[in-house]
Formats: C-alpha cells, structure tokens, sequence
C-alpha cells in the first residue's frame, strides 16, 4: 500500500487550491465559528445554501458527528466543501474513533467525488478542546491507513504549535 503524500502548511484553510477542502463543521451544517464560520464567510452563500437543503431533506436534525457530507465551495479556491463534525473532547469517554471518522468518512467522500488533493484542519482542536498532539496522531494515522490513491493530503494549520504537533505526527 502507498503512502498517500503529505504536505503541511501553517496557514489559512480557505485559500487552499485543492479539489476539496474539510471543514470542521457544527452539526447544523449552518455556519460557526473557526474554521467553519471562515469557510462559510468566505466561501458565500452558495455553501449556506446547499446546506440548508441538506438539512430540510437528509440531514432533518443535524449531521452526526463523524460522518462527512460534500456542497460546492462557492467563492473558495477549492471545487468543494467537505463538512465533518468532531467529537468534543471528554477525560470520561474515549471518542477517538469519532475523530478517526471524521478522516476517513471525509475520504471517502472525497473518493466519491473525484478529488485527487483534499486540505484538512486540525478537526476538534478549537473549541472542541481536543488536544492538538493527541488530535494530530489520530488525523495522520488513519489518513495513512486509508489515504492510497490521493496526489496530496494537505494538512493547514492555523498556528504554529498546532503545525508542529501535525509535523511531529507525520515524522
């Protein structure tokens, strides 16, 4: 099995040009804060759009956490919008695994598509409190495991210590 290809960049997710950008998403799928209120700013009405059409039909409470769904990236660089939805980090409850498929349901979305190169953030380190180390080894684990096929997983961080702990995991 090939290793899918990585590149990290300390930097802003919407000005990625790539086939699909992952967005941290709130269950809503109506905009937030962080990198899911900056995607839906920048990326205009056409995202908001197609995911209140997502919700008045498949998605009627929300999309669960883990599970990834695609819309048009509007007025971002990219071709789409990925929207996953993290776990909020819990000291009583592992939810790992719900962070392992945001990664890998983002994937196979983006197989579904046909995007050869897809930017992820770093999924539940906002205000989710998933410890950014601890988050950056499960993203590039199970990126590794079923990434085959993709020319680049791009991982785009916001600051520096995220961007190290993604570098750290990478290796």
């Amino acid at each position: 099995m090939a290793t899918p290809h990585f590149t990290l960049v300390q930097g802003d997710i919407t000005e990625q040009d790539v086939d699909a950008v992952v967005n941290a998403a709130n269950s809503s799928l109506l905009g937030g804060g962080g990198v899911d209120g900056a995607i839906h700013r920048k990326g205009g009405p056409d995202i908001l759009s197609e995911c209140r059409e997502l919700r008045a039909s498949r998605y009627r409470t929300g999309l669960p956490t883990g599970q990834a769904v695609a819309t048009t990236a509007g007025r971002l660089p990219a071709r789409w919008v990925i929207h996953t939805v993290g776990p909020v980090h819990s000291h009583q409850e592992d939810r790992s695994g719900l962070l392992a498929s945001c990664h890998r349901e983002s994937l196979r979305v983006a197989r579904e598509l046909g995007a050869r190169t897809v930017a992820f953030p770093a999924i539940s380190t906002g205000v989710y409190r998933w410890p950014v180390a601890d988050a950056a080894r499960i993203a590039v684990r199970t990126l590794r495991a079923e990434g085959e096929g993709f020319d680049e997983l791009r991982l785009v961080l916001f600051d520096r210590d995220s961007y190290d702990a993604f570098a750290d995991a990478v290796g």
